[in-house]
């Protein structure tokens, strides 16, 4: 039954539609698999002999161990928003005499050859081979890897389970990271030492193989919850069931003060509020607020002036990037209607470019704290802000006139390449990089000042030139509107 199933995932992947249509997206991605293979096998080569040169005097055997308390904590947090749990359509085979228990297995059984179990053994076993090739007892080595491993299985189950249970959330990842947020703290400010309980364990293991026994307990445990979940909504008419939910009727009314964009306005606040892939994305606005934060505490970046207009153009234009890139993508489900009605095009836009014009400016206040950090810092950000008014918000609208591919909304933000093209990827040149480099090569050539006074004055001309600008933008997406609805009209 086993090698069925295979044979139709098999079929299922490479006779699809999405397949064929997105083959060089594909290829893009299996050499940036590849790519971080290498990385992962430099890095676990590298990593021995690092710790050997930084800590002389500690074993790097004992500081690994200790840190896969912190490793366990950031492969759960990137799982969360990257990892899906494998499906195939069960839906013809429960109609046909197929044991449920083999489906669930099968489907479980399958998680195990994700990606994201796969890629720490390119780091593991190239630091085990140092180890071992450096006088290490080969049973402990191996016993070691074994153990990451079955903690990393253990991560792979246990996410499903929070994502099971956070799906029904107004905010699906806040016990996560309230979770992950409070072991850090704990940790840190030494109440509790997970790094020394995790690493005395993982050693322990290592000198008595016995307290393997543990984790093995605690993956077969998460092994049997998963399978319960899944199934217990495996049947037919599990999907006929109608999903009652309470409506948040949110006051939109100060939206009203724009006078006819007003309903579009709403219209997009409601799908953004409404939907888990447009809240998602919202709530990663954090991680573009916080973005500074990766690199200006380091002193090595305080010098590398060129990086400001980066971090700037990223952090306040976090929603604008995101949300932008996929006008009018987003109403996909619904465009024919939309554009079935007496309405005019340019509103529907400008209603787009206040949306994400009001983004910028809340982003950037948000960052103000930032000027801890420096006041050029600060200045940087504040001609950033201008820039991606100006001139970025223009850039990706008319690139969104473009767009060709459905949106599914019921999915999530993060690593998610559903409705993404060509143009998605090409985007991001005008966008980050052509700022960055005027940037960069003004404040070598003349000095930061003029740099800042040219993004200013780009952005500045750009919102004088709004109006010219808009119409030529609304009269592309007129010229492209019957081959969006064309395009919308298909399934991915």
């Amino acid at each position: 039954m086993i090698k069925h199933f295979l044979s139709l995932e098999w079929k299922q992947y490479f006779r699809s539609s999405y397949w064929q249509k997105n083959i060089a997206l594909n290829i893009l991605l299996v050499f940036f698999a590849l790519y971080l293979m290498a990385i992962f096998i430099v890095g676990g080569i590298g990593l021995y002999y690092g710790l050997k040169e930084v800590y002389p005097n500690q074993d790097p055997f004992i500081i690994v161990s200790k840190y896969m308390f912190y490793w366990f904590l950031v492969d759960l947090l990137l799982r969360f928003f990257m990892q899906k749990l494998p499906v195939m359509s069960v839906k013809p085979l429960l109609t046909l005499p197929v044991k449920r228990s083999t489906i669930v297995n099968f489907v479980l059984g399958k998680s195990a050859f994700s990606f994201f179990n796969i890629l720490p053994l390119f780091l593991a076993v190239p630091f085990a081979i140092c180890l071992s090739i450096n006088g290490y007892d080969t049973t402990a080595i191996l016993l070691w890897v074994f153990t990451v491993i079955v903690i990393t299985f253990i991560s792979n189950f246990l996410n499903f389970i929070i994502e099971a249970y956070s799906a029904e959330l107004t905010v699906p990842l806040l016990p996560l990271l309230i979770t992950a947020g409070g072991l850090y703290g704990l940790d840190y400010f030494g109440i509790i030492s997970f790094t020394e309980i995790v690493g005395n364990g993982v050693i322990a293991i290592t000198q008595n193989p016995i307290f393997i026994l543990v984790p093995i307990t605690i993956l077969i445990v998460l092994y049997t919850l998963n399978y319960k979940l899944l199934k217990q909504k495996l049947y037919l008419d599990a999907s006929l069931q109608s999903k009652v939910k309470e409506v948040n009727a949110s006051d939109l009314s100060w939206t009203k003060r724009f006078g006819d964009i007003a309903p579009f306005m709403q219209l997009d606040l409601k799908l953004i509020w409404r939907n888990k892939r447009t809240k998602s994305m919202a709530f990663l606005m954090v991680i573009g607020l916080l973005y500074g934060l990766f690199f200006y505490p380091q002193p090595i970046y305080r010098d590398m002036t060129f990086m400001f207009a980066f971090i700037g153009i990223f952090s306040t234009g976090f929603f604008l990037i995101n949300f932008g890139q996929f006008i009018p993508a987003w109403d996909s489900g619904y465009y024919k209607m939309l554009m079935s009605q007496n309405i005019k095009y340019e509103q529907y836009l400008r209603s787009k470019w206040i949306l994400m014009t009001m983004s910028v400016v809340v982003m950037f206040v948000l960052g103000i704290p930032y000027v801890y950090f420096g006041y050029k810092i600060l200045i940087a950000h504040a001609a950033a802000a201008v820039y991606n008014i100006g001139v970025n918000t223009h850039v990706i609208m008319w690139g969104g006139s473009f767009n060709r591919k459905k949106i599914d909304l019921d999915k999530k933000a993060a690593f998610n390449y559903q409705g993404t093209g060509a143009v998605q990827w090409l985007i991001g040149i005008p966008l980050m990089l052509v700022p960055m480099a005027i940037f960069g090569l003004l404040d070598w050539l003349i000095g930061f000042e003029v740099a800042v006074a040219v993004l200013v004055l780009a952005g500045g001309l750009g919102i004088l030139l709004h109006k010219p600008l808009m119409k030529g933008i609304t009269q592309k997406y007129l010229d492209s509107k019957y081959k969006m609805i064309a395009a919308f009209g298909k399934d991915s």
